[in-house]
This record gives structure tokens, C-alpha cells and sequence, in this order.
């Protein structure tokens, strides 16, 4: 089992909800986006990585399950936990909370793999995300990693 980090802070801006005041299914999903890209980050697969070889990381699988209603003016922030790291896929939840009443207002779970651009297949997950992974292990001596930029060539 591995903990959860954060992975999102924000405030529903006006004009960031509809014209009864809610927030549409866009702004979710934009949320969820950020707090995918602070992961990945997280467990060392950042643009900065990825980008100067042919690897890429992309979600092949998503669901995404709203629970309640999310008006302007709310302090949200998402809370995200490894569920699996495979030896080519990784699986993620985010659990989306008004920061005020600490209720869950959505969810969504992800299955992702690293692919290699060129070949179009999917390669093994890298040693740095399996390090930072047992960072987050509950119960396991293994803090967890601070993030590191690449070295340069």
C-alpha cells in the first residue's frame, strides 16, 4: 500500500463555473490533468526527462466519477496514491476535496504506461520511478525521494 501525496491546490475562480455558479465536467478533468503531471513528476517521468529521448508516459485507461457538486468560490486540492507500479504500467487515483470541509467532491483513476515514440510500444517503467515508488510504501524504511533534474550532458 502506498501513501498518498499532494498533488494539487487551487480556488474556483469566477468565471470557472457555469452560469449557476457549478463547475463542468472541463474543469475537473483540467484539475485531474495537473495533478497527473505533478505525479508523473513525482515518480520522475517530467517533460524534463522525458523529452530529450523517445520515451513518453500516457494514460490508456481513465475514469472519472463526480461526487457532489463544486461551485465558485470553493478551495479544492487533490490527494493522489500509487495503486500499482508494473514492470511497463503504473495505476493512480486522485481524490479531489473541498479543502474546507475536507469532503471528497470527485475521483479519478488512471492506467498509464511509458511508451517508446519512435517503435510505438510500451518499454519498462525507469529505475527512478521505481525508487521514488518505494518512497511512498506504507510501512518501509525508504523515505521519499526528493525530485531531480537531469543531469546535463
Amino acid at each position: 500500500m502506498y501513501r498518498h501525496i499532494e498533488t494539487y491546490r487551487g480556488f474556483v475562480y469566477p468565471g470557472g463555473a457555469d452560469h449557476k455558479g457549478r463547475v463542468s465536467h472541463s474543469f475537473f478533468a483540467q484539475r485531474f490533468d495537473e495533478a497527473s503531471r505533478q505525479f508523473m513528476a513525482f515518480l520522475g517521468l517530467s517533460p524534463a526527462v522525458l523529452a530529450p529521448g523517445d520515451r513518453g508516459a500516457i494514460a490508456v485507461e481513465q475514469r472519472t466519477e463526480r461526487k457532489r457538486d463544486v461551485v465558485e468560490g470553493a478551495l479544492l486540492h487533490i490527494a493522489t496514491e500509487l495503486l500499482d507500479l508494473g514492470a511497463r504500467h503504473l495505476s493512480f487515483v486522485h481524490r479531489m476535496y473541498d479543502s474546507e470541509t475536507m469532503e471528497e467532491v470527485a475521483r479519478a483513476e488512471f492506467l498509464g504506461v511509458c511508451f517508446d515514440s519512435i517503435a510505438g510500444v510500451s518499454i519498462e517503467m525507469p529505475e527512478l520511478t521505481r525508487a521514488h515508488a518505494m518512497g511512498l510504501l506504507i510501512g518501509t524504511d525508504h523515505p521519499a525521494l526528493p525530485l531531480r533534474r537531469p543531469a546535463a550532458a
